[in-house]
């Protein structure tokens, strides 16, 4: 007698993309694809984390291999990765490698095109990646309380020719509203913090520890890959007494530069990767202050110098810009243009009201060209835009709530072209855009993978209070 397995949903999309993974790379990908395979194996599941330090007792949270932040995953450019994942969770769970360009049956969101890995049950993602840089991985399945809980990771791709520094760092930034005995406060999913910031928390760490010190030495070259994985904190830092240079973006390179106002801001999703050369005196310390909110300004960490003797008392120039990542360049001047609105929060008709929903109910709080998609419908998600492979776009996002938004958009890196109509200094790669109240920003990018892409505000609770949306590239 022979017995036929049965196959889920998620079993047979996957079959049936399988055979279109190797053809469903972005450009590049094909090319670089020879390098191996890593494979890594990732729970996410409960676990006791130490996040106020070792003097307070642990915290209960969620998160993958029984730590906060999850394995740091590294790799080589054009490296195929295979995760395999085990969800431990009391309830269902992705991976979204947030900014790689992964085939869409790989990307981690609910139902675009696979739906979510429930409970005691295993995926396995895989894919080549394509593009050098920093990203990250996270849960897109109830996502404000999930990554709330602990469940983030870094996921670096090195460049061929790594940058020539004395140390390559991580900070993965995480905000979490925590209890006088450091238990994690209950309250996800509170709609009035949904309608407006989201939930702000109350700790701040780095690499999943409220941080004192960073032990740095004099003389010495940093590249700083800072991450922000925060549900909804926004971050603008400040690193006294220094100079840092931004070189990249979201992963992608940038023209080497000193943040705008010596600040550097990060919102929710965003990275940003820094050189900073350390030339303050052994046995000195100055403070990295995080000053985004008014009259909230508190100092993050203390960069401090070791008594050492300088490692060397002057550096060789400037750093190298790093080289160009695949992604396709777009004819803007013959894109074609869509318009996106955003609308909703406190005080607004969708706040207020929302039919039978609004602010107390179940219905949607934000919306995105006058659709509101809230988490609970993610399965029956319609696209809102449909693309032609291979064409060049411009989104011309207009930010018509009281509240900043960054916007990401999976699958996809692209152009920020013009900020308030005014044409941007460097024209950087992104894939999340922090769009401030009541302004506008264009962003142009050729929809060069195939499949449907979230588009969504990454302050995970407007995304799940219906700020999200699904464009097809057909």
């Amino acid at each position: 007698m022979v017995f036929a397995p049965k196959l889920s949903r998620r079993s047979l999309l996957l079959a049936s993309g399988g055979a279109m993974i190797g053809i469903a790379l972005p450009s590049g990908g094909g090319a670089l694809a020879a390098l191996g395979t890593t494979e890594r194996r990732l729970v996410a599941g409960p676990g006791r984390v130490a996040l106020a330090g070792e003097s307070y007792p642990k915290t209960v949270v969620w998160c993958y291999g029984g730590n906060v932040p999850g394995p740091e995953i590294r790799l080589r450019q054009g490296e195929r990765i295979r995760v395999v994942v085990e969800n431990r969770l009391p309830e269902d769970t992705t991976i979204h490698w947030h900014g790689v360009r992964v085939p869409n049956a790989m990307d981690g969101a609910p139902y675009a095109p696979l739906p979510p890995i429930q409970a005691k049950e295993s995926f396995t993602y895989e894919f080549v990646a394509p593009d050098a840089g920093t990203y990250w991985y996270h849960p897109h399945a109830h996502s404000a309380e999930q990554v709330g809980r602990g469940l983030m990771g870094a996921f670096i791709v090195e460049e061929p020719e790594p940058l020539k520094v004395d140390r390559d760092v991580v900070w993965v930034l995480g905000d979490w509203r925590l209890k006088d005995d450091v238990s994690i406060a209950a309250g996800f999913g509170n709609r009035m913090e949904a309608s407006m910031a989201g939930r702000v928390g109350n700790t701040v760490t780095i690499n999943g520890r409220v941080p004192g010190r960073f032990p740095v030495r004099s003389g010495e070259r940093i590249r700083l890959r800072l991450i922000n994985a925060a549900p909804a904190r926004i971050f603008g830092l400040a690193f006294k007494d220094h100079s840092p240079l931004v070189i990249a973006l979201d992963g992608q390179p940038i023209e080497p530069h000193t943040p705008e106002g010596g600040v550097v801001v990060l919102g929710p999703a965003m990275r940003t990767d820094l050189v900073l050369d350390m030339m303050g005196e052994p046995g000195r310390s100055a403070p990295v202050i995080d000053a985004f909110y008014e009259g909230l300004s508190y100092k993050l960490v203390d960069l401090a110098y070791s008594d050492q003797p300088p490692l060397r008392t002057q550096l060789s120039g400037p750093p190298a810009k790093l080289p160009p990542n695949t992604m396709p360049e777009p004819d803007i001047a013959n894109a074609q243009r869509h318009n996106v609105t955003l609308t909703g929060g406190m005080m607004s008709d969708l706040g207020m009201s929302g039919g039978m929903g609004g602010m107390m109910g179940g219905g949607a709080m934000w919306a995105i060209n006058g659709v509101g998609m809230p988490d609970a419908d993610m399965e029956h998600m319609k696209p809102a835009l449909t693309l032609t492979r291979g064409k060049s776009y411009i989104l011309a996002v207009d930010n018509q709530t009281a509240w900043y938004h960054p916007i990401h958009l999976h699958g996809h890196s692209f152009r920020v072209i013009t900020r308030n109509e005014k044409k941007t200094k460097y024209q950087e790669w992104r894939d999340t855009v922090l769009i401030p109240p009541h302004e506008r920003a264009e962003v142009a990018f050729v929809a060069d993978n195939p499949g449907d892409w979230m588009f969504h505000c990454h302050i995970l609770d407007h995304q799940e209070g219906g700020m999200m949306s699904i464009i097809r590239v057909e």
